[in-house]
């Protein structure tokens, strides 16, 4: 009965370290723009599930975005900058649940971050007026080898015209 009770409270343990993550402040190179212009209404122009990711650093539940299976050619969004963020050519199928990208359209697009958490540490990716879009990770791919794991309600596509 021990050994159960113990099993339980260490997996809550590790369930918080997940949950938790400590923001660090971004390098010299990756902080904010200062010519952005910061929103104040944020909560007027998403919708709730946008805020949550964007505004709060959330997560939607895998499988789920629209944007996952897209396949045509174009160009994705940032739904807070309104600014282009990757290309269908960066495109590819992680199998992750989310789309994913091995590239940006360039890398002044983005501003990468460092959570540090209990069981490891991970690189936030936001668009230029601070909004959550996901994460980055080093098992993409060739060229880059990276995966820029987004969140299909922090992106909007735009299909190229025929």
């Amino acid at each position: 009965m021990y050994k159960i009770i113990i099993i339980i409270l260490v997996l809550c343990l590790l369930g918080f370290g997940v949950l938790y993550y400590k923001h660090d402040t971004p390098a010299p190179s990756q902080k904010m723009p200062d010519t952005v212009v910061i929103k104040d209404n944020w909560k007027e122009i998403l919708t709730p599930e946008q805020y949550h990711v964007l505004r709060e650093a959330g997560t939607e539940i895998p499988f789920t975005g629209t944007l996952n299976h897209e396949k045509r050619k174009g160009t994705y969004y940032s739904v807070g900058c309104d600014k282009p963020l990757f290309r269908s050519e960066q495109k590819y199928d992680s199998g992750t649940g989310w789309p994913s990208f091995w590239a940006p359209i360039s890398e002044d697009t983005l501003v990468l971050r460092k959570e540090s958490g209990l069981l490891d540490d991970r690189i936030e990716v936001l668009d230029m007026c601070g909004s959550h879009l996901g994460h980055v990770f080093d098992d993409g791919p060739r060229p880059t080898g990276k995966r820029f794991c987004m969140n299909s309600v922090a992106l909007y596509f735009v299909p190229d015209k025929e």
